[in-house]
């Protein structure tokens, strides 16, 4: 009879031993990724833009459900994901993969992720093309990089940037916020352009021969009507072009390589 309470008693410590091994091999649960501000990334550091100013910065430009959206370095998803709460298409490309983990869950979370993707990439190997609206947060040396490849997008291609600039192509439109707008940030000022048509070169046009220089949106040149030569000045916004003329103004629009003026 002693033996055979023996048994049990063995077999129950011989159990609760393997159990407590098997909880300690065991490895402890992954901690919720929680960003931090000023964390290092791969080309900035993360600072997240205030609500306030991607809902104005989305606003300028005039962002709808017929647009596609890619954020540059989309950090946290909040710009991404406010775009496809207006019924965008949204992109997001961001080189940390916790951000880009942590953006998918934020953009399910809020109900939008068949509208709002989020991929690892570098930046400056990712396909802008197929945007109509590009946003971003970058250092003016970042911005400057991307210039080119910016300028080279179809053009009307909307462009929106938090605070820095792109060196000598000034804005079409800045918007500074304050507390009363909403924004309690260092970060309060949006920067808005629109990707010119290249419209530099020699036009044959029905008001006459127009001959245009070209400087990002900026243009000047002469137009050859009634045998004099007038000086031009204006500007191209997308594939629209609006050009001063002896005091007067002209209208017209890039159609590929040509100039058609009204």
């Amino acid at each position: 009879m002693k033996a055979a309470a023996f048994i049990p008693s063995f077999a129950l410590g011989l159990a609760l031993g393997v159990s407590s091994v098997t909880a300690l091999a065991q490895p402890a649960p992954k901690a919720k990724y929680e960003p931090s501000i000023g964390q290092e990334g791969k080309d900035v550091v993360w600072v997240p833009t205030p609500s306030a100013l991607v809902e104005k910065m989305l606003d300028m430009a005039k962002v709808t459900k017929d647009d596609y959206v890619i954020d540059l370095g989309s950090g946290d998803g909040r710009t991404v994901i406010q775009a496809a709460k207006r019924g965008a298409r949204a992109l997001g490309i961001e080189y940390n993969p916790d951000m880009v983990a942590l953006s998918q869950r934020n953009a399910k979370a809020e109900g939008v992720a068949a509208r709002a993707e989020f991929v690892k990439q570098d930046l400056f190997q990712s396909d802008l093309s197929k945007a109509t609206v590009i946003t971003m947060f970058l250092l003016p040396d970042i911005n400057l990089k991307l210039r080119p490849t910016i300028l080279g997008l179809k053009p009307g291609t909307r462009i929106v940037s938090n605070s820095f600039d792109m060196g000598e192509w000034t804005p079409d439109e800045r918007v500074n916020l304050d507390k009363t707008g909403g924004c309690n940030s260092s970060w309060c000022t949006a920067l808005f352009w629109i990707v010119p048509a290249q419209v530099e070169g020699t036009h044959q046009t029905k008001r006459g021969e127009l001959s245009l220089k070209q400087t990002f949106q900026m243009l000047s040149g002469t137009l050859q009507a009634d045998g004099k030569s007038l000086p031009v000045e204006g500007r191209v916004r997308g594939e629209q072009i609006v050009l001063t003329v002896a005091g007067k103004e002209l209208r017209g629009r890039a159609e590929g390589k040509r100039v058609v003026l009204d």
